[in-house]
């Protein structure tokens, strides 16, 4: 009996966290990703309950389908990123078709159907336009794509160096190396107040401080982002934490066909030219061998159905640094330190005291042989007028 107990507590046990994590997955997985809706009507404008519409992945093959509800209105929630067909059709009516219908992170893409009366078999296809104006939501943000990503000169190759480029945003003051690290203000707060999101999971650093010079943990390649978005205002209460901005990047996934991309992006003192304010011709030019090199590839494993991405980024850096050493003088090291005339003949000059004499500036004064004076009063010892007053 007991342990035909202890087997259906563990049953329990294993269900519950399986149940756990399929929705935190769920909960993480609409933080990078968009939605389609719109209402389907006919001709005179009446609503058309009962439809079926079909969305379709343009890049993997993948569809999904639901109906549109008593009010004709239909939503397909949480869609990833991409670029999708829809097909809308319903009994008396042709069928209609959109292609081409893109969604971006955190987008809330309209697209309305009007049916006309006819056959299934006749096909009505629709000209997608791109709104001028999101009206789904009120949140303000800018998304970088992947050309932009790709095209855009990015110094280190760090993708969140765009995000400066987006409304209310500034690049930081230099502090703890953040600046060179893209961290930036947004609406007046500082980077702590940003969110880092990658593939809807937090990317922010923890660290007190952020001592490791960056405000995220993981960065990929340029070549590995998908797209992301700088949400700056009005976003959904389901990011939390974030007062200034929200960074939010999607990796790209496989597609049915194979795509991928090399690169090797070079640094070197050769094709340097030496600094003309610095150079010295008795030293010579510092080494300098910068190499950040990788590879991407995605494609399918089974088409339509499963598809991998895989991506791999090294830098590699040798730069020499300039010493300038000093080692005691003959007469230091045989006086024990108690010799400077080697160092003191180096300084070179005169100065003048407040009596009117000169001697060398290497000069070193016992302060208990000085003695102050007045200008214009003539000094009791030396019988000198004194030129100016001593502090």
């Amino acid at each position: 009996m007991r342990r035909k107990l202890l087997r259906v507590r563990l049953v329990r046990a294993c269900a519950a966290l399986v149940v756990s994590l399929f929705l935190s997955l769920l909960a993480n997985a609409q933080v990078d990703t968009g939605s389609i809706r719109g209402i389907v009507k006919d001709t005179s404008g009446a609503v058309i309950n009962g439809a079926k519409v079909t969305l379709t992945s343009e890049d993997t093959g993948f569809a999904v389908e639901t109906v549109t509800s008593q009010d004709g209105n239909y939503t397909f929630s949480p869609v990833k990123i991409g670029t999708y067909t829809l097909q809308v059709e319903s009994k008396g009516f042709q069928k209609a078709l959109q292609r081409h219908v893109g969604v971006d992170v955190q987008q809330a893409v309209g697209a309305n159907f009007s049916l006309v009366p006819g056959s299934l078999t006749e096909t009505v296809v629709v000209t997608a336009v791109a709104p001028t104006l999101q009206t789904q939501d009120a949140s303000v943000g800018t998304v970088a794509t992947t050309a932009q990503i790709n095209d855009l000169p990015l110094n280190g190759r760090n993708y969140t160096f765009l995000a400066q480029l987006g409304p209310g945003v500034t690049g930081l003051n230099p502090t703890r190396g953040l600046d060179a690290t893209g961290s930036f203000v947004a609406n007046g707060l500082t980077t702590v107040h940003n969110n880092y999101i990658l593939d809807g999971i937090d990317n922010n650093s923890d660290t007190v401080d952020f001592l490791n010079g960056a405000a995220y943990v993981n960065l990929p390649p340029p070549d590995a982002i998908q797209e992301f978005k700088v949400q700056t205002s009005n976003f959904s209460a389901e990011f939390g934490r974030a007062g200034g901005a929200v960074v939010n990047a999607t990796i790209k996934s496989g597609t049915n066909r194979i795509h991928g991309t090399l690169w090797e992006f070079l640094r070197n003192d050769k094709f340097d030219a030496a600094d003309e304010y610095f150079a010295n011709p008795k030293i010579a030019k510092g080494e300098l061998r910068r190499n950040q090199f990788g590879g991407a590839i995605g494609g399918p494993i089974l088409k339509n159905k499963t598809f991998f991405f895989g991506d791999y980024e090294g830098t590699r850096i040798r730069q020499s640094a300039f010493h300038n050493p000093t080692v005691p003088t003959a007469a230091e090291q045989t006086s024990g330190f108690t010799d400077y005339r080697d160092l003191l003949t180096l300084i070179g000059g005169s100065k003048q005291d407040d009596l009117g004499r000169s001697f060398l500036a290497a000069t070193i004064l016992d302060p208990a042989t000085t003695r102050p004076v007045s200008a214009g009063v003539v000094d009791p010892v030396t019988g000198l007028t004194a030129t100016a007053t001593s502090c």
